[in-house]
C-alpha cells in the first residue's frame, strides 16, 4: 500500500524504496482546461543555471537522460522516469511543476494526484484538489531534494503568474517562437505498456532528433538579394495544444533587439566598399557600427580602440536634464544602480521574497519565513520575533506551566514563547542573528535555550544535564529536541561544525549544539596552585566531547 502524503510531508526516498529507477505519474484534469507539465533541475541555489535539465514537451530528455519525458499513460496525465543515480552532481533538486496552457485557474481542477512507482509497485502518493488553490495559474506539486540523500517534498504551491512566474522564480525568462515548431511525436507508440509504469521498455528508446530549423531571412533585419536564398518552404502545421510552444530565454537575441546583418564583403584595395549587383541600400535596415565611414588611410595604422583616450563618462557628449549639474547621477536612482534600469524596482529586486513552496523558507541568512498552512500545525517561537506576517494568523501566550518555570530558572534553560497558528505566512528573526533551519527525521539534536528561535510544535523537547562536577556561571544543562519537524537555530555569526573525536573541546560559551548520542563530561582545568598566582588565560572550563563516528558539534564565533 503506498504511503499518503499531505501538503509539506516529506521523507527520504530510501524510506519508501530501495530503488533508484523510478517513476512518477501525474495526473490533473479539469473540464476544458489544458495542462503543461513539466521538471526543472535546479542547482544547490534553487536556480535553473542549465537549460537542458528544464524538462518539458519540446525538450523531453536531459542530456545524460537522468530524466525522462514519458507521455500520457497508465491513467496518468503525464509521466517522468527519474534515475537518482545518473543525476550529475550540480542538480540538488528536481522540481515537478503544472501550468495551464490557456484560460482557467487552478481552482477548478478535480481531484488529482502525484505518485511515485518503484519496481512495479506504487511507493507514494499525494493528493490534491483544486480546493487548495484559487486563481494560480502554475503549481509545484512535488520536489525531488538532495539533502545528504535524495528526499521527496510533497509542496502544492501555486503561482499566479503561470508559466512566467515560474521561470522567472527559477532565474529563467520565456520567449515566443516566430514559427511554431513542428509537433512532438508521442514517446509512447504501439509497444507502450498499457499497465503501470514499471516498465520502461517503450520509453526508454530515445527520440530521433528534431531537424535544424531553416534560418529565416527576414530576421536578419535586410532585403537578400533576389535569387540568393529560395524560397521559404511552407510552415509546419500548428501543434493542437501549444499554439507556440515556450522556449528557455537563452536562444533570444541579447538585448532584445534585431540581429544585425552581416558586414560586406571587403573590397579590393584602395577601393570603397561595394554594394552586391542588384541589391540596392536598405534604408529601414539597421547600420552594422562604421557602417559608411571612410577606411583609414594605408600608411596610418590604425590605433587600438580608446588607445591614448582617457575613458568617458555614459552619457559623453550629451546635454543633461533641465537643472541637472553635468556628471550629477540621476535623482531618485541608488548608488551603483544601473542606469538603464527601472529605477527603484530594479534597485529593489535583490531583495524580493523567495518563494520556494516549502513550509521553511529562508529569505537571507538573518531572516526566515514559516507557512502555516502547510502541514497544518502549528508553531512555537521566542516572544517579539515576529518581524512580519500575511494572511489570518493568531499569537498566543505558551506557558511552560508551574513546573516548567520552576525547572527553566533552576537550569537556566527557561524559552519565554508564543504559538502562532493559523492560515498565513510569518517572517522570524531575532537581533540580526543568523538563522539556520535544521530539520529532523525522528533523530534528536542538543541545543542550548538561548540559541533557539522557533519550531515545530510536533517536536518533543526536554532539559537535559550535562555530566561533571559543575561550571561556574551555572551552564549545566540543554535542551534536547526529538521527533519529525523543524528547528530553527540562531548563531552569532557563521558557524563551524566538527566531527567528534576523542580529544574534540569545545568552549562552554561558544557551543551552539552537538549531536544527541554524543557524550558531554565538563573538563575544568582550575587549579588551587595556578589560580594562586595572579592571572587568567580564561579557558578554564570546557566540555568534552565523546562519540562514535557521525557525531557533531556546532559552535559560533562567539562567546555569550
Amino acid at each position: 500500500m503506498p504511503r499518503e502524503f499531505q501538503r509539506g510531508h516529506k521523507a527520504r526516498i530510501s524510506d519508501l524504496t530501495a530503488g533508484t529507477d523510478l517513476y512518477v505519474g501525474v495526473q490533473i484534469t479539469a473540464p476544458g482546461l489544458t495542462f503543461d507539465i513539466s521538471c526543472f533541475g535546479l542547482d544547490a541555489d534553487e536556480r535553473l543555471s542549465d537549460d537542458r535539465y528544464f524538462v518539458f514537451f519540446n525538450q523531453p530528455k536531459s542530456p545524460e537522460e537522468s530524466i525522462q519525458l514519458l507521455g500520457a499513460q497508465a491513467g496518468d496525465t503525464e509521466s517522468f522516469r527519474v534515475t537518482l543515480d545518473r543525476i550529475p552532481p550540480q542538480i540538488h533538486k528536481l522540481s515537478f511543476t503544472a501550468t495551464l496552457d490557456g484560460a482557467g485557474q487552478m481552482s477548478q481542477i478535480g481531484p488529482g494526484y502525484l505518485r511515485i512507482v518503484a519496481g512495479g509497485e506504487e511507493v507514494a502518493r499525494y493528493a490534491f484538489n483544486g480546493s487548495e488553490f484559487s486563481s494560480e495559474r502554475a503549481v509545484m506539486l512535488g520536489d525531488f531534494y538532495l539533502k545528504d540523500v535524495w528526499r521527496f517534498a510533497a509542496v502544492g504551491q501555486g503561482f499566479d503568474g503561470g508559466l512566467d512566474a515560474l521561470l522567472k522564480n527559477f532565474g529563467g525568462e520565456v520567449a515566443e517562437e516566430e514559427a511554431p515548431a513542428a509537433p512532438q511525436q508521442p514517446q509512447t507508440g504501439a509497444g507502450a505498456p498499457g499497465f503501470a509504469p514499471p516498465a520502461f521498455g517503450a520509453p526508454s528508446a530515445t527520440a530521433p532528433a528534431p531537424a535544424p530549423a531553416q534560418p529565416q531571412p527576414a530576421a536578419q533585419g535586410f532585403a537578400p538579394p533576389p535569387g540568393a536564398t529560395p524560397p521559404p518552404a511552407p510552415p509546419a502545421p500548428a501543434p493542437s495544444v501549444h499554439a507556440a510552444p515556450t522556449i528557455v530565454a537563452p536562444l533570444a537575441p541579447p538585448g532584445g533587439g534585431q540581429v544585425p546583418p552581416p558586414a560586406p564583403a571587403p573590397a579590393p584595395y584602395g577601393q570603397p566598399p561595394q554594394q552586391p549587383y542588384g541589391q540596392g541600400p536598405a534604408p529601414t535596415a539597421p547600420m552594422p557600427p562604421g557602417y559608411g565611414q571612410q577606411p583609414p588611410a594605408p600608411h596610418a595604422p590604425q590605433a587600438p580602440p580608446g588607445y591614448g583616450q582617457s575613458p568617458q563618462p555614459p552619457g559623453f557628449g550629451q546635454q543633461p536634464p533641465f537643472g541637472q549639474v553635468p556628471g550629477q547621477q540621476t535623482y531618485g536612482v541608488p548608488q551603483g544602480a544601473p542606469q538603464g534600469g527601472a529605477g527603484v524596482t530594479a534597485a529593489l529586486q535583490q531583495f524580493k521574497e523567495t518563494p520556494t513552496g516549502q513550509r521553511w523558507t529562508q529569505q537571507n541568512k538573518k531572516l526566515i519565513r514559516v507557512d502555516l498552512g502547510m502541514g497544518g500545525q502549528p508553531v512555537l517561537a521566542r516572544q517579539g520575533s515576529m518581524v512580519l506576517y500575511q494572511g489570518k494568523v493568531d499569537f498566543s501566550y505558551k506557558g511552560a506551566g508551574f513546573a516548567g518555570r520552576i525547572v527553566g530558572n533552576a537550569t537556566g534553560q527557561e524559552m519565554q514563547l508564543m504559538r502562532c497558528t493559523g492560515q498565513g505566512q510569518v517572517f522570524l528573526a531575532d537581533n540580526s542573528t543568523h538563522l539556520h533551519p535544521v530539520e529532523l527525521q525522528g533523530d534528536a539534536i542538543c541545543v542550548s535555550a538561548e540559541n533557539v528561535l522557533a519550531f515545530d510544535e510536533s517536536l518533543q523537547y526536554e532539559v537535559r544535564r550535562i555530566e561533571g562536577h559543575g561550571i561556574p556561571g551555572g551552564a549545566l544543562f540543554t535542551m534536547q529536541f526529538q521527533g519529525t519537524g523543524t528547528i530553527v537555530v540562531k548563531t552569532h555569526g557563521t558557524p563551524v561544525v566538527l566531527p567528534v573525536t576523542p580529544t574534540t573541546f569545545a568552549d562552554c560559551n561558544a557551543v551552539v549544539a552537538w549531536s544527541a548520542a554524543s557524550q558531554v563530561v565538563v573538563s575544568s582545568q582550575v587549579r588551587m596552585r595556578r589560580n594562586a598566582y595572579p592571572g587568567d588565560t580564561g579557558e578554564s572550563v570546557n566540555l568534552q566531547f565523546r562519540g562514535a563516528p557521525g557525531n557533531f558539534i556546532v559552535v559560533q564565533p562567539y562567546e555569550v
